[in-house]
């Protein structure tokens, strides 16, 4: 069972509250899919605070080494972690100008009474990952072996002038 950590995001981004501390990766159950190892750590760090126009934000900071698959060879890859993301608090999405909603230099999250950080640690993992990780450099698994070709014809040389 997942660890859960939870805060009322409007009223700990007023107050300028700090939590920060380790999860294992193994306690981050929807991202445990898309690696191959789910031992490590990560280290978070969520700071509240107010930004531009009174707005209550929460900056996010994630650091860590996750094992992901390559796409490839399908061994593993050290894949580190290094998420800084500034989160806008809002009300609801209608508080929003449509400037606001086209610019993806902000990110904004609805504030909830019963934040889930577990869950917004995971949500900002996933993110990160690459979508087909691959290392610079290795070979397909198949290419290691030297396997003779059967041609599908070959049975049919067999037969010919067999014929009565």
């Amino acid at each position: 069972m997942s660890q859960r950590i939870v805060i009322d995001s409007l009223a700990f981004a007023r107050e300028g509250g700090l939590l920060q501390g380790e999860l294992p990766v193994a306690s981050l159950t929807r991202v445990l899919d898309l690696l191959v190892d789910s031992t490590g750590r990560l280290s978070y760090r969520v700071q509240g605070q107010m930004g531009p126009r009174n707005r209550p934000q929460l900056m996010l900071q994630l650091d860590g080494v996750l094992s992901v698959c390559c796409q490839r060879c399908l061994e593993g890859i050290d894949y580190p972690v290094r998420v800084r993301s500034l989160l806008e608090l809002v009300k609801d999405e209608e508080e929003l100008t449509q400037e606001e909603i086209e610019d993806d230099s902000k990110d904004f999250l609805t504030a909830q009474k019963e934040l889930d950080v577990v869950e917004l640690i995971e949500d900002e993992v996933i993110l990160d990952l690459p979508p087909a990780p691959r290392h610079e450099s290795c070979t397909l698994p198949e290419a290691g072996r030297q396997a003779e070709k059967v041609s599908p014809f070959s049975v049919l040389k067999g037969l010919k002038g067999k014929v009565q």
